[in-house]
């Protein structure tokens, strides 16, 4: 193989998996690398044949004037499994834990590495579902939620919990938090773009469901439909929440006034082949 080829490779290679989810115009990948299509046909079928063999992701063609490629990342299940063990471990140390009962998780929720490892778990489990738009309550969920977003080539809603002068006209509800038993807020810029679009609604924990409820109550008031509702950890109990369906990453069950038990759940063992590894 020639040296030019090599570089070409590459370059071909990085461009691709740079834009998951987006179709790179074959036409303009030709004049940008400096090679006819014929050529450039060659190269794709030996990065599409590498990346498979690697488990790395896949490359769909599309045919046509238009034609293209678009690369489709796979979940790699080795360094998802060290992640989700790390997260654990820092999740479960007991100076997390205050004397009223709740987390310190700050510092976990706003790691880059840790929570696009997440975005990618949710994005993949929800991948199938035709999502527009991944909505968030402010501010914890945020990192996760645009994690997430950014694996699914969305963009990302943010829902508030008060009115902002600066975003106009908003509709507002108020509802019942199943983790602080208090009635809050939240409400959305009428400007917002999800009329009509498939949302996914994203949080960092879930104890009743309260707040999950209450986005796809005031997203259905946009005309909006919340195709499903992920969340980084969830209680155990209670065991009925407000929401139908939810798909949690992990499960938490408090023992007494101890920390108790985090586990992942079953959709993510399988996902992360995690009881090969038990």
């Amino acid at each position: 193989m020639s040296d030019q080829r090599q570089k070409r490779l590459v370059a071909l290679t990085r461009i691709i998996t740079s834009q998951p989810g987006v179709q790179v115009n074959l036409t303009e990948l030709s004049r940008r690398l400096n090679v006819a299509k014929s050529t450039l046909s060659e190269d794709l079928l030996l990065v599409k044949e590498s990346l498979e063999t690697y488990g790395l992701g896949e490359i769909d063609s599309h045919v046509g004037a238009s034609g293209g490629v678009t690369y489709r990342p796979s979940l790699d299940p080795a360094p998802v499994r060290t992640h989700l063990s790390e997260f654990i471990e820092e999740l479960t140390s007991p100076d997390r834990l205050t004397p009223d009962g709740f987390l310190y998780v700050t510092d976990l929720l706003f790691s880059r590495q840790r929570m696009d490892v997440m975005g990618d778990l949710l994005a993949e489990r929800f991948r199938s579902a035709n999502v527009q738009y991944v909505a968030t309550v402010e501010t914890r969920g945020i990192p996760l939620a645009l994690a997430c977003a950014r694996a699914l080539m969305v963009d990302m809603v943010l829902l508030r919990r008060d009115n902002r002068l600066s975003e106009g006209a908003s509709l507002s509800i108020n509802y019942l938090s199943g983790s602080s038993r208090r009635v809050q807020s939240m409400s959305l810029a009428r400007r917002a773009p999800v009329r009509g679009g498939r949302l996914l609604f994203v949080d960092d924990f879930m104890q009743a469901g309260g707040t999950a409820r209450a986005a796809q109550d005031l997203l259905s008031d946009f005309g909006a439909l919340v195709v499903g509702v992920g969340v980084l950890v969830a209680m155990r109990e209670p065991t009925h929440k407000v929401v139908e369906e939810f798909s949690a990453i992990f499960e938490w069950e408090r023992a007494g006034d101890g920390m108790g038990t985090v586990r992942p759940t079953e959709w993510v063992k399988k996902l992360a082949l995690w009881e090969e590894q038990q």
